[in-house]
């Protein structure tokens, strides 16, 4: 159909009419900025336009109704396809507060400054940035794994919140994947647990378009797919053209019938679908298609060829009667249902309601514990599951579980009721994420994504294998947590393969992300206090396998400073301190027993316990000047990790206690003493320190 037709388009002729704006509007998208990836976008058009139109329970006037379905694209790259949907659904634009807005989330102009600086439309599509964009995808497979967790979040709301009668929580979670998607190891991790849990609220739909960067995807690809995931406990269904809107729907239906797995979708798709010279090649993969074969691809659609960013006249109202219409009118179904729960169930409406709002409970830190002083103390793995338990019974959306290492991670939930999170059990509040450290990152962020405060844990180490997740949850700024044990060459035989020497440094470099590496039991407990309270912000406390001494406060200054990131915990005597000591987890107690010996010496010694740099750097300089005095310039700085950055606390003249290499596989003693991490050695260091 000539657009020329446009103004009598009906029935099938508006559905083309519609796909084919999505696909040059994308197309007209990615020339602009001479940048992008055009050829998935007019394949999967006829795709997301079904979806969309015809079975996404999504009210575009208010994108952040709870109970909305969550669409997902995976394959960010093709990001101008989702811009696109955002646009012509009309989507309005909310703000951090949660406040919808009376402007569009995209309008056409944002979509003209796709890839530009500060546009709401960048390369890969970004959470917070862009209202109805329901997480930031790019790192292939992050998606999808985002995915199941949305999925469980959405069986564990249902379980948790529904009544008879009260169906408030029944969204469905939709994700478009490719062929990178799948070949990412993490989507495997997070497909296997899916089929596992029985997670029929989800549904994938792959792009089988049989192209990649370098090619052909048989140069490295040739695996049964749908028998992959068959394997897997899934529903498996396949479209052969990704233009038969008819199929797409039937298959659509079918997932949502599934009521005992997931569903896995096939579509073969044409990339770059309608470009005479590009469809199915590589080139339309990551390549701006050139205005030559835009012109001619806009002709294969019957399209104005020198028309860019054209909406056909009844587009926008097709949608408004679309999508528009049948997501207020759910929206306004559920809005009524909601209001009628919260007369009849106050309790549960409030701790939705402050779910939310990333609010907290009343009285959500009571009963937290207290720790006696003890000079063989406990290992902070220890007092961390004490302190976690306490506050899960306060907070009944914090939940979690650790990569098949609870009994070593101290990270279950003991307490009755807790339960375990299974499927056709979605109560639970113990997940059991198998050994699947990447997939268990991605899964706790889509929870998180869903309001539930979540936590995914293992050892230190194992951030190796968590590290685009985790660096996602920081770029989203959403408060995930993430609880690591086995901090340090402090786990003795296990070895090099498993002492942690550079992870601190490298969380630490990750911007907006909090870390905590507490010094005693008691630091435990604050530091908890600060991760509940954060809002947008993930956090990664750092725990240690052996016992710490426990500080007798009623000594040494309050483990309450830890709030500051930073505090002198045990100052000098009689006048300003000619040595400072900075510790951090398990050496800090190693500074307190220096001191001890330096005072009984009359050196005029402090000790700082510095559990997290991140926060200390967020106060004012006054206060940094008071814990770190400019003019004392003999420190010493003591960590069972890498020194790289040590050198912003110690200055010039100071000197750290690091690991300049990897650790060794013997006894902790042995470990610790061949490394220097001794009180000798820090009262070694620090004499000369003062010496200078």
């Amino acid at each position: 159909m000539a657009v020329s037709d446009q103004a009598v388009a009906t029935g099938t002729q508006i559905d083309l009419l519609s796909i084919n704006t999505i696909r040059t509007l994308s197309m007209d998208g990615v020339q602009k900025a001479n940048s992008g990836h055009p050829g998935t976008p007019m394949a999967l058009a006829p795709a997301a336009y079904t979806l969309w139109q015809q079975f996404l329970r999504y009210d575009p006037e208010n994108p952040l109704w709870p109970n909305r379905d969550r669409f997902v694209l995976s394959n960010g790259h093709a990001s101008m396809l989702l811009y696109s949907m955002i646009h012509l659904a009309g989507i309005r634009a909310a703000n951090s507060k949660g406040e919808i807005l009376p402007e569009p989330a995209l309008s056409i102009d944002d979509l003209k400054k796709f890839r530009q600086i500060d546009s709401k439309t960048p390369g890969h599509p970004e959470y917070g940035l862009t209202t109805g964009v329901e997480t930031t995808t790019g790192p292939l497979g992050q998606g999808v794994g985002n995915s199941v967790g949305m999925a469980i979040a959405g069986k564990w709301l249902a379980a948790h919140f529904n009544r008879p009668g009260f169906e408030l929580f029944d969204y469905h979670v939709w994700a478009f994947c490719g062929d990178g998607d799948l070949m990412e190891g993490v989507s495997s991790e997070a497909a296997s647990l899916a089929g596992h849990l029985k997670l029929s609220n989800l549904c994938w739909l792959y792009d089988n378009n049989k192209i990649t960067i370098e090619g052909k995807t048989d140069l490295a690809f040739s695996e049964d797919v749908a028998a992959r995931f068959k394997s897997y406990g899934w529903d498996v269904t396949h479209v052969h053209d990704a233009n038969d809107r008819g199929a797409l729907s039937n298959a659509y239906s079918h997932a949502l019938e599934v009521r005992d797995r997931p569903a896995l979708i096939i579509l073969d798709s044409h990339i770059g679908y309608g470009a005479p010279n590009r469809q199915d090649t590589k080139e339309a993969h990551g390549e701006a298609l050139g205005e030559e074969e835009v012109r001619l691809a806009k002709r294969f659609y019957g399209w104005p060829e020198d028309a860019h960013f054209l909406v056909p006249d009844g587009v926008y109202q097709h949608f408004r009667d679309g999508i528009g219409k049948r997501g207020k009118q759910l929206r306004e179904q559920w809005t009524t249902l909601s209001n009628k729960y919260s007369a009849q169930y106050p309790e549960l409406a409030d701790q939705h309601t402050r779910m939310q709002r990333h609010q907290l409970p009343d009285q959500w830190d009571k009963d937290l514990p207290t720790f006696p002083a003890d000079a063989k103390g406990l290992a902070t793995r220890e007092s961390s599951s004490k302190v976690l338990n306490a506050l899960a019974k306060n907070v009944p959306w914090l939940m979690g579980g650790a990569a098949d290492l609870y009994p070593s991670t101290k990270t279950r939930l003991t307490f009755d009721g807790a339960g375990d999170f299974e499927a056709g059990q979605y109560d639970g509040r113990n997940f059991h994420f198998g050994i699947r450290e990447h997939g268990m990152g991605a899964i706790v962020n889509g929870m998180t994504l869903s309001k539930v405060r979540a936590y995914g844990s293992t050892f230190f180490i194992f951030t190796d294998y968590m590290k685009p997740p985790m660096r996602l949850s920081a770029l989203m700024e959403i408060p995930a947590i993430w609880i690591y044990t086995h901090d340090s060459i402090g786990l003795g035989e296990d070895g090099p393969t498993h002492q942690s020497i550079e992870q601190l440094a490298t969380m630490r470099a990750v911007p907006h992300l909090t870390l905590i590496r507490p010094g005693d039991a008691n630091e435990v407990t604050e530091a908890y206090k600060v991760i509940l309270q954060l809002k947008n912000k993930p956090a990664v406390l750092v725990l240690t396998r052996q016992a710490l001494p426990t500080l007798d406060r009623t000594k040494y200054a309050p483990a309450a400073g830890l709030a500051r990131g930073a505090y002198v915990l045990a100052d000098a005597e009689g006048g300003k301190p000619q040595v400072i000591l900075i510790g951090t987890g398990s050496e800090v107690s190693l500074c307190v027993g220096a001191y001890e010996k330096l005072k009984e010496e009359g050196v005029r010694a402090r000790v700082v316990s510095m559990p997290s740099w991140d926060i200390f750097e967020q106060q004012d300089q006054s206060y940094r000047d008071q814990v770190l005095p400019p003019d004392v310039t003999a420190r010493v700085a003591v960590e069972a990790g890498a020194v790289l950055g040590w050198e912003r606390y110690v200055g010039p003249k100071g000197r750290v206690i690091g690991m300049r290499s990897f650790g060794a596989s013997a006894p902790l003693k042995d470990v610790l003493k061949k490394f220097g991490f001794t009180v000798e050695n820090v009262l070694k260091v620090a004499r000369e320190q003062v010496a200078k």
